[in-house]
């Protein structure tokens, strides 16, 4: 998961050490002759006892060794002109014999006596982010945070040949530290995003840096997200899923679907969403075209007219026979779609059955769709040409309601579509009322 950045931090301590071991200071006095060592030689240890303190203890090739001579060298020496390099290889050391909490103190020690000691700032930002988001208590997202951004406020400064070769490397170690600390700490988004995205598109792989950006473009999927957030947090959760451990694939996978089903409006067209998020790294420039948004109500209604044609493209609105659906295309469609669909229906007797909100003798109140039987909101007025008679004029709540009527004229919102001719009717008609297609989503297939 972390195999890129944690080689380039180990890389940058390690090239650290072989710098110092092979750069070793001057003795600047020599015991027998009194002379001191010309400057540009390097660091000058002038005390010949400090000179081969320090020499003899980074010559140790057993680790616990090296270690005991170079905590005894800085215990003796803490104003040595060789602190900084010892203290180097000494965090390094630590770290090739595993001891986090010891790198991390060395680490520290390293930049508070050098503030803008990259090596240093680089391992104290990783690691502290790594073992904060694996539970460790060595970690501290606020130190990783800390150390990035004096990080990138230093790298701009560097004049080591070695570091600058590193930058793009040692930016996104920094940057992702500042972001993982944006978003599980601080909830600070829009930040955790600036940060991570560079760092996960440089590293793909790092399921724990392009996790935690796909969260955090989409941090509650009950929430809607504006459409660039969204597609991003498909992206990338499809992408986490692709490189996450084996153990929590399929569940990042199935939440990944989700958030495209959610967008999208259903989940034709997952498959290549996520095939591409697997061969891919980056997100691509057109992603707002490989990720489409569910279609707007007026598409809907659209696709309900025109999924009505025949062979050979002749439109017939008059088979979207259930009346949720010309209510959704009398209310979200195009002028046009909604003439096309009025003209149909309009004074053709229509048989349904729907639920009886009020009552007057030549006048109904009647709620047609699912939907509004449920808000208990009448959008049929259906009129008669004579005063029903009491004894048929139906309770108001009568759910089984049947009659007939031709569409006279409607309103869009709230919709109220006017029937005229109204006749009560004894058998149920085939045809049920259905529910409004919801906007957002694909209405069923007619």
């Amino acid at each position: 998961m972390k195999k890129i950045l944690l080689s380039v931090v180990l890389g940058i301590t390690a090239v650290a050490v072989a710098q110092t071991n092979t750069a070793a200071p001057t003795q600047g006095q020599s015991a027998a002759s009194g002379q001191a060592a010309p400057s540009s030689q390097g660091p000058v240890i002038k005390d010949p006892a400090e000179y081969n303190a320090y020499v003899a203890a980074v010559g140790q090739k057993d680790a616990s060794a090296k270690i005991s001579g170079l905590e005894a060298f800085l215990s003796q020496y803490p104003n040595s002109v060789m602190k900084n390099q010892a203290l180097e290889i000494l965090m390094q050391t630590y770290q090739q014999a595993n001891n986090a909490k010891k790198t991390l103190e060395t680490a520290a020690k390293l930049v508070a006596s050098d503030s803008c000691n990259l090596r240093g700032l680089a391992l104290l930002a990783y690691f502290n982010r790594v073992l904060a988001q694996n539970g460790d208590p060595n970690g501290n997202l606020g130190d990783a945070k800390k150390y990035g951004q004096q990080g990138l406020d230093c790298l701009p400064k560097a004049t080591d040949p070695d570091i600058i070769k590193l930058k793009d490397q040692m930016t996104a170690i920094f940057q992702s530290a500042i972001g993982i600390a944006c978003f599980a700490q601080d909830k600070d988004y829009d930040c955790a995003i600036k940060n991570l995205k560079p760092a996960a598109d440089a590293n793909a792989t790092d399921f724990s840096i392009v996790y935690p950006l796909a969260l955090a473009y989409w941090p509650d999927a009950k929430k809607p997200a504006t459409p660039d957030n969204s597609i991003n947090a498909i992206w990338y959760s499809a992408r986490a899923s692709a490189v996450a451990p084996a153990q929590v694939q399929a569940q990042i996978e199935k939440y990944a679907r989700g958030l495209y089903v959610r967008y999208h409006g259903g989940d034709d067209g997952w498959p290549d969403v996520l095939a591409k998020a697997k061969a891919g790294t980056t997100a691509p420039a057109d992603l707002a075209t490989v990720i489409k948004p569910a279609p707007t109500p007026a598409e809907q209604a659209h696709k309900m007219i025109t999924d009505t044609a025949d062979a050979q493209g002749t439109l017939h609105p008059e088979k979207l026979v259930d009346f949720a659906t010309w209510e959704f295309i009398l209310t979200n469609g195009s002028q046009a779609d909604q003439d096309l669909m009025w003209n149909a229906i309009k004074g053709k007797p229509v048989q349904m059955v729907g639920t009886v909100i009020s009552t007057e003798p030549t006048q109904f109140m009647v709620a047609g769709s699912s939907d509004d039987i449920d808000a208990k909101k009448p959008d049929i007025t259906l009129q008669f040409e004579d005063n029903v008679p009491k004894t048929k004029i139906p309770k108001d709540g009568d759910s089984n309601f049947q009659f007939q009527g031709e569409p006279a004229s409607y309103t869009s919102s709230p919709f109220m579509m006017v029937m005229e001719k109204g006749r009560l009717l004894n058998a149920k008609p085939a045809a049920p009322s259905a529910h409004k297609p919801s906007a957002g989503h694909k209405p069923a297939a007619q």
